[in-house]
């Protein structure tokens, strides 16, 4: 129950799919790209550039992929909280 960190790469035509967490907050830090970051509620395309950051809050649904299906590769932080991945179509 802490925080937890990862570099992601996706790539050419993958996503991560829609889901959310229900407690943790993921934070987007693009290294390579742009990568974009999908909402629902609010519904909301947010394109990150290498160096860029985002983040988006417990609760929330969203997805990752690369601009244009390109690929893209980030760090991402997920806490302060228990992680868990909940599917949202």
């Amino acid at each position: 129950k802490g925080l937890r960190t990862q570099i992601l790469t996706i790539g050419p035509g993958q996503c991560v799919p829609w889901h959310h967490h229900s407690v943790v907050t993921d934070t987007f830090f693009c290294i390579e790209g742009p990568m974009q970051i999908e909402t629902r509620n609010p519904d909301e395309q947010r394109v990150l550039s290498p160096g860029e950051t985002t983040a988006v809050g417990a609760g929330q649904p969203h997805r990752v992929s690369g601009v244009d299906d390109g690929r893209c590769k980030f760090l991402i932080i997920q806490g302060v909280g228990e992680y868990d991945f909940v599917a949202d179509d």
